[in-house]
């Protein structure tokens, strides 16, 4: 199993399969252009845990398992996410994804974005081989939510009056709507009962929520070696995550969010502010109250699936649901 994949038993149903997926994965990065290919072999060879087309197999093992159509589909869902984080890194200037130098960071941002556009363009052509009008659409339509979060995200940088409505509504966008297309499609191509279909859904949202809720902990509480960029780096570049939001609800009148943004996140002006924010996050029940939430969106996602068989799959599934809170990164 690829360095950076989860390895462990929650993918063990679909271990094979992803391997087929990585070899697709890895074809697309194999063109007429050597400078090109450089490149596109820095960006999807990045470390990722794979955790989106693992569900989008674990997902359609339940009904017609089709890998005709299923391992395009969870490349592609795949190569999606890549570019996100290739433009993501690049609009957000960046230095290190997962501990190395981001492709921004290499090549510069304009040929960061081409190769975004690039890697965008393979994973739509992954998805156009099932043949499937309703997934193409839905892959159209999941693009588009994508790009809405990250506009909203950056329309909204410094703006230190972002609220829990404006925090879910952008991770519903940037992150759960990458999750429910893994798992939806998965439905869709494996030609499962409608009711099945947005259960699925729902699974899939709900547990890209619960990450997503992880993940923004996890910028104020990983040591800053192993998240592989510095802590707290969300309030530097103007995004209020659940953790600063908690704090500015908590503290109103005595909190450094604010310093922090008069000058638009100026590391070097913000230092101290910054340090104190992390400090009353730490220090308080904040992070506790954010894993109680994420925690709550577990629970819906466990009660999504909960009429399916009792298999590995489904098990798998719980688990991996249970691991989105539960890990360290």
């Amino acid at each position: 199993m690829r360095k950076g994949i989860v390895n462990n038993s929650l993918f063990t149903p679909v271990e094979k399969e992803i391997a087929l997926v990585e070899k697709t994965i890895k074809h697309t990065s194999q063109v007429e252009y050597p400078w090109l290919n450089e490149l596109l072999d820095y960006v999807v060879d990045s470390g990722g845990k794979r955790i989106r087309p693992a569900l989008t197999l674990l997902c359609g093992k339940f009904h017609n398992y089709d890998l005709n159509l299923l391992i395009p589909m969870a490349a592609g869902v795949e190569l999606l996410h890549t570019a996100t984080l290739v433009h993501d890194d690049t609009i957000d200037k960046s230095e290190k994804r997962r501990g190395r130098p981001t492709a921004s960071n290499v090549w510069g941002s304009g040929i960061a974005i081409l190769v975004g556009d690039y890697v965008f363009a393979q994973s739509a052509e992954l998805v156009a081989r099932t043949g499937n009008l309703r997934v193409i659409r839905l892959f159209a339509g999941t693009l588009m939510a994508l790009c809405t979060g990250e506009l909203s995200q950056n329309l909204h940088s410094y703006n230190p009056d972002q609220t829990r409505h404006n925090y879910f509504k952008r991770i519903e966008q940037k992150t759960a709507s990458l999750f429910s297309t893994a798992t939806e499609s998965a439905g869709i191509l494996s030609q499962a009962p409608e009711k099945d279909i947005q259960a699925l859904r729902s699974y899939g949202h709900n547990l890209g929520i619960a990450f997503q809720i992880t993940d923004d902990i996890l910028d104020f509480i990983a040591d800053e070696e192993k998240l592989g960029k510095p802590v707290g780096s969300d309030l530097i570049q103007g995004t209020m995550t659940l953790p600063s939001i908690l704090l500015k609800e908590w503290y109103p009148d005595d909190n450094p969010i604010n310093d922090i943004f008069k000058n638009n996140g100026n590391k070097g002006d913000n230092l101290r502010s910054l340090e104190l924010a992390v400090d009353m996050i730490m220090n308080s029940e904040i992070i506790t109250e954010c894993y109680h939430i994420a925690n709550t969106f577990v629970s819906n996602a466990h009660q999504a699936i909960r009429h399916f068989p009792d298999n590995e799959c489904k098990r798998s599934l719980l688990e991996i649901a249970d691991h989105a809170v539960a890990r360290q990164l």
